[in-house]
Parts: structure tokens; sequence; C-alpha cells
């Protein structure tokens, strides 16, 4: 499958040199699963898009124009990802941004990634990485485009056979991975770390968290330390295109899956993998 992209409406990969988006990172984006010929989480996936865009002073397009251009763009595909990446537009030299904004959206579409499909089930082995994570309550929780971080911690590993890396901010508190959110599973109860400093809060994430009281689980949103994660019963990983990636080796620590909740795990891969209606 050879990328497509709509810019603003238009089927084109061409974008101002003068794009904010380019020139500042000035910006939001989403990545949504595309299965059988629809959108995954397109409801979440959307609600926060807005809300970042809400929050950065973006104006944001209705939800019925960008999802015509999403469905225009996955027409006849059955599978893969779709990208939407929205700008505050061009603007002049300089951090100050436009008094009236014309934000530049891109609806582009993906091969879907080829990920071991033993690794939903086996499990995945992930490293710690060095990199560490800014904190900054402003932006934390939105899926803003600065990702250099998560760029750089990315490169720490070419090993096919290692999945995600596990991040930590200033303070050696857990955030997640470099794609993913992260879960623990200490004596029956169910981890996850808080996101008020830094971190995106994930569509699948947000899954987890209101799927969990459905199978008679509390998910604590504290902070977390690396000590508690190799002292966890179990550890899984979520984002919107994986669902649920169990981790069965944590660096050079084998980790356990039989305290995983399975049930509450399979729940979320349906919900997280099924077009929404």
């Amino acid at each position: 499958m050879s990328m497509r992209a709509l810019i603003n409406g238009v089927e084109t990969d061409c974008v101002s040199v003068a794009d904010r988006g380019l020139q500042y990172g000035d910006g939001l984006f989403e990545t949504i699963a595309v299965r059988d010929g629809g959108l995954c989480l397109w409801r979440g996936h959307f609600d926060r898009l807005f809300d970042g865009a809400r929050r950065f002073g973006i104006p944001c397009p209705s939800q019925g124009m960008l999802l015509d251009e999403c469905q225009r763009s996955i027409d006849s595909c059955s599978s893969g990802v779709l990208k939407i990446v929205l700008t505050r537009g061009s603007g002049g030299r300089g951090y100050r941004p436009p008094a009236d904004p014309h934000p530049t959206r891109i609806v582009s579409l993906h091969p879907w990634p080829d990920y071991p499909l033993d690794w939903a089930d086996r499990g995945v082995a992930v490293i710690l990485c060095r990199t560490l994570l800014g904190e900054n309550a402003l932006l934390a929780g939105h899926k803003h485009l600065n990702r250099l971080e998560q760029v750089l911690a990315r490169s720490e590993w070419r090993d096919p056979q290692i999945a995600e890396g596990i991040m930590q901010d200033g303070r050696g508190r857990v955030i997640g991975g470099t794609m993913s959110n992260l879960f623990l599973v200490s004596n029956g109860r169910l981890y996850t770390p808080r996101l008020d400093t830094c971190g995106v809060s994930g569509t699948a994430r947000a899954l987890v968290l209101r799927l969990a009281g459905e199978h008679d689980l509390e998910v604590t949103q504290t902070d977390v330390a690396q000590a508690d994660l190799v002292a966890a019963d179990g550890l899984f990983l979520t984002n919107a295109l994986i669902g649920v990636w169990p981790v069965r080796r944590l660096a050079a620590k084998p980790m356990c899956l039989n305290h995983l909740p399975g049930k509450l795990i399979a729940a979320v891969r349906r919900a997280a993998l099924t077009p929404e209606d």
C-alpha cells in the first residue's frame, strides 16, 4: 500500500514550508486503527484531538468534516493505519502564533505494522530507556507533535525482538512506553502511571480504565518507580494499534503472564480493534 494523503481535503503530499507544525511542532496528531474497512475508537480519538486543540487554541475541524475525509481516505481499504495531523497552519517566522490561524489538517493512510502475531499472546520483551521525558503539566496527556524524546528513546535499540522501551521522567517516575501506556498487576490489583506532568493519555488506556469495573477490577493511577516494575506480578502495554501486549521480559527479568487479567485484556482487544458503528 502506498501512502495516500488528504491535506485540507485535497489529495496531495505537499505542505507549506511555513507550516508551524513543520517549523515548531505546533500541532496534534492521532493514529487510528483501520480494521475490516472501518475506524476503531473513532470517538475517543476525535474527543482527544478536540480537547487538545481547545487546550492549545487551534481551531478544530468539525467531527463531520474530519470523519468524511477519514472515510474517503480508507475507501476500499480493509486494514491499515490512519493518521490525522492538525497544525496551527502557516505563519511568519517566530514563536508567536498568528492571531487568526488557518489550521492545516492532514489525513494519511499507511500500511498495517508488521508486528509478530504471537506477541499478543506470547508477550513481548521490553527494555528500560535512558532517554528521560521532560515534565510539563500544560502538555501532559495530549498527543502533540513534539515527539523528539520518543525518537531518541526509540533509537536506543535495534533488536527486532525488543518490542518497546519504557521511559521515565527526570524524577525517576515510570511514565510508559515510547508508543504505549503501561499497566502493572500487583496482589490482584491494577496500577497505571499518573500522567499529570508528562505522557500521553491513550485511547486504549482509557478503555482499560472504563472496562476494568465490568470485570470487578479497580485501576489506581499512581506514581510508579522502576522497583515497582521489577516487583510487579505482571505487566502489560496498550495502544490503539496493538490493543494489549503482555510483557514477558523486562530487560533481563522474565515476567509471569499468569497473573494478568485475561478477560479484561480480551475485552480491551475486542473494543480497541473493532470498528465503531
